[in-house]
């Protein structure tokens, strides 16, 4: 069986950087597969990093992403894993648990010695990071097109594997 995260981030007093968190809850009010996990992390990076401790095949990180595309657009991204040598030490102060990015949490799972097999975020372009609670009304147009899409990645995931048959 394999184990998959779901993880909506992001900061919901920044209009529509709340965007992952809202995915997230919406899928969490949905049955899922057996092995998988879907949480909203919020700004807790490094709650997130601690939870992948856990070990999971796949890591699905759900946010509001700047892509350059018309805002409201969900877009999926398969991002490198940073290079754990320009993190420095765990213990620098660079590890504030409230600001923490996605990149930074990647790396640190090095430093945790935590097992991530593959890593995917569900982005959606976003149209007011402005101060205050509530999406825009195209991000929130987009928070059903987030679902739909983490649902179809969970279920191409979670689908059994086919095994080649010898002759």
């Amino acid at each position: 069986m394999r184990r998959v995260l779901v993880a909506g981030i992001g900061n919901i007093f920044l209009g529509d950087d709340g965007w992952g968190v809202a995915v997230a809850n919406r899928l969490m009010q949905q049955p899922m597969p057996d092995g998988v996990r879907v949480a909203d992390f919020g700004i807790r990076g490094m709650h997130l990093a601690y939870e992948l401790l856990d070990g999971y095949d796949t890591l699905v990180l759900v946010d509001a992403m700047a892509m350059g595309e018309p805002p409201g657009t969900v877009a999926l991204v398969e991002p490198d894993r940073p290079d754990p040598s320009t993190l420095g030490e765990p213990s620098e102060p660079m590890m504030d648990a409230h600001s923490m990015n996605p990149g930074i949490v990647l790396g640190l799972l090095d430093h945790l010695e935590a097992r991530v097999d593959r890593v995917l975020v569900v982005g959606c372009e976003p149209a007011n990071l402005d101060e205050g609670i509530g999406l825009s009304p195209t991000a929130a147009a987009a928070v059903d097109v987030g679902v739909a899409f983490c649902r179809q990645l969970i279920t191409e995931i979670t689908a059994p594997v086919a095994k080649e048959t010898t002759r």
